[in-house]
């Protein structure tokens, strides 16, 4: 266990040094109604500010409109867009119109249909603009993914907005294989909803892998929609789970995710979700947590940095995880010996992570 082992090597430092620390910068405590969940009773939902913060200097993962420029520039560098199309798509971009309606039109331009054959340039344009995501990863992200995957090989399920597979990446060179899933495959879907897959990422938008998968417009999730049974398990977690938004600035007003969670479910206000955000903007961080109030969701300061938000989480990770292995021997609901024996052996190698 990471944070007994540091507890009982730590030294007291000497009073002078005391001294000069008492004006260090404090770390935000942790909500005592969010440290005491166990794992299995959470929803981790994965935005893009996790993404920029493990890849910052891909400018696709930051934002809807860096996604749509990177997109726009890789289909001019195949030569995918006439002039006039590119400068119609770039005013679109500057008179910031509904960027996922002008990202689902940017699509629909590359992949053309003729006859019955649709093209596969959409897909090549995703492929550069994801290009080697591996190794654009950062020191930092890392720390910040481990907690993700400490949490999920404790029973916490992982849905994500985002296209990249940053997560699943990291997963994989700590020995564990987690599956990207998306909206097209309902019956795996329905196994994610009922925690029969709980090493599996929910891309409600899709993953630049499967570019068939992706979801840009409501129409991308009329079928699931249609699937009463998908969708009924779906929003039983939203009212039945706690959601904690990682990088989420605006995922609840995501069309997609209120489709799938929030308008179907009443009386959100009894819930109990949670929300990480930077505190720089006191005025907006309250705005932002009145606001969230009547969502049932409780909006949390990790800090006033993004740099604040690994150390935060590691140590909210450490503590829920450590209270279902002193409870549940590994707290891991798994649903059979080899998911069983995976789990363990990535917490093995996070913790052998942590110290080195």
């Amino acid at each position: 266990m990471a944070s007994v082992v540091a507890v009982k090597t730590e030294k007291r430092p000497a009073a002078d040094s005391q001294d000069a620390d008492s004006n260090a910068k404090k770390p935000r405590k942790l909500l005592p109604s969010l440290k005491t969940k166990r794992a299995p009773e959470l929803v981790l939902v994965i935005g893009t500010g996790v993404s920029s913060a493990v890849a910052p200097q891909v400018p696709a993962l930051r934002s809807w409109k860096g996604l749509i420029q990177a997109l726009l520039d890789a289909a001019n560098d195949f030569d995918l867009l006439e002039e006039e199309e590119n400068r119609r798509f770039q005013k679109h971009m500057q008179e910031d119109k509904n960027l996922v309606h002008v990202a689902h039109d940017l699509i629909q331009k590359l992949s053309p249909r003729t006859g019955n054959v649709r093209s596969t340039f959409f897909k090549d344009c995703l492929y550069e603009v994801f290009d080697d995501l591996e190794c654009k990863m950062e020191h930092a992200g890392k720390h910040l993914l481990r907690s993700v995957l400490q949490l999920m090989e404790s029973g916490a399920l992982v849905l994500t907005t985002n296209f990249d597979n940053l997560l699943e990446i990291y997963a994989a060179h700590q020995g564990t294989k987690l599956e990207s899933l998306d909206l097209t495959d309902e019956k795996k879907v329905l196994e994610w909803a009922q925690e029969k897959r709980r090493l599996s990422v929910l891309h409600i938008h899709g993953v630049y892998t499967n570019p068939s998968g992706i979801v840009l417009h409501p129409a991308g999730y009329q079928n699931v929609l249609r699937n009463t049974e998908v969708m009924r398990e779906i929003q039983k977690l939203y009212e039945t789970k706690s959601f904690v938004f990682l990088g989420c600035g605006r995922t609840v007003d995501d069309t997609t995710f209120q489709a799938l969670f929030l308008e179907a479910v009443k009386h959100k206000s009894d819930l109990e979700h949670f929300m990480l955000v930077r505190r720089e903007d006191v005025g907006e961080f309250k705005k932002l947590r009145d606001n969230m109030l009547d969502k049932g969701i409780k909006v949390i300061s990790y800090g006033d940095e993004y740099g604040d938000l690994p150390e935060y989480f590691e140590r909210l990770a450490n503590e829920i995880c450590n209270r279902d292995v002193s409870t549940n021997g590994w707290g891991s609901p798994s649903q059979n010996g080899e998911e069983q024996q995976n789990g363990f052996n990535t917490q093995k190698s996070l913790l052998q992570d942590y110290h080195s």
